[in-house]
């Protein structure tokens, strides 16, 4: 069995990649940060899909916090198998010259430094050469990071591009021992991170001038992050999926 520990996983796509972990009988670490009703319902569909969920509510910008939900996440499940580095957030649509500097600190402490504690803490725990077995991290990205997101949140696409930059340095280092790194780079997915965005119906409208003409789903996207996790993409590594719909 698979142990696993996604950030943000409450909601949207993090929920959908738990489902489907859950789906396949692996062990699930939920990590949230404040909706404790989303989390719950996350974990009962996890546990209802044939895998096993456990709950642990962190702030993935504070050190501390990501330092305990590792060690949480290890206590309840055991050495850990794999991550996903799902937790972000977006803003609402402004130009550049419009964002306050508190919305540009928030938006690199989530995406990025977020990002890089949790894929610090990984490189700790799974490498072979320090004591690990090994496995597979899988950082959530986004489109955006190559179309720059212009009069929208630009501060947004910086962010998931200095991920993607993460994922391919990290699969460098960590190959030798073990452990693959691999990002997944959403396009237009129906969830509600748009809201936050304040363009509720953003993917929607946009998917529809996608190549395939739609927006995609979560679990589209959980699909690819899990294939990623498991064995069967065990030559894998470094490397940037799109899931965009040709956009």
């Amino acid at each position: 069995m698979e142990h696993i520990l996604i950030t943000g996983a409450s909601r949207g796509i993090g929920r959908a990649t738990a489902i489907l972990c859950g789906a396949k009988g692996w062990s699930v670490a939920i990590n949230y940060l404040k909706d404790d009703a989303a989390a719950e319902s996350t974990a009962r569909a996890v546990d209802a899909a044939g895998g096993r969920a456990v709950l642990i509510k962190g702030d993935v910008t504070r050190e501390d916090a990501v330092i305990a939900m590792f060690d949480a996440a290890t206590a309840a499940l055991g050495p850990l198998s794999g991550a996903v580095i799902n937790a972000g957030i977006v803003g609402p649509t402004l130009r550049l010259a419009d964002m306050p500097a508190d919305r540009l600190q928030r938006m690199f402490d989530v995406n990025v430094y977020g990002a890089f504690l949790c894929a610090r803490e990984c490189a700790r725990r799974l490498p072979t050469d320090r004591g690990g077995a090994g496995g597979s991290i899988v950082v959530v990205s986004s489109a955006a990071s190559r179309l720059g997101s212009p009069s929208e949140y630009i501060d947004y696409a910086a962010s998931k591009s200095a991920v993607d930059t993460l994922t391919i340095g990290l699969a460098k280092e960590l190959g030798p021992a073990g452990v693959r790194v691999n990002a997944v780079r959403p396009g237009l997915i129906e969830t509600d991170i748009h809201a936050s965005g304040g363009q509720p119906d953003r993917a929607r409208r946009l998917g529809a001038m996608t190549p395939l003409g739609r927006a995609g789903r979560a679990e589209e996207v959980g699909e690819a992050i899990v294939w990623l996790l498991s064995d069967r993409a065990s030559y894998t590594t470094g490397a940037i999926l799109d899931v965009s719909g040709g956009r």
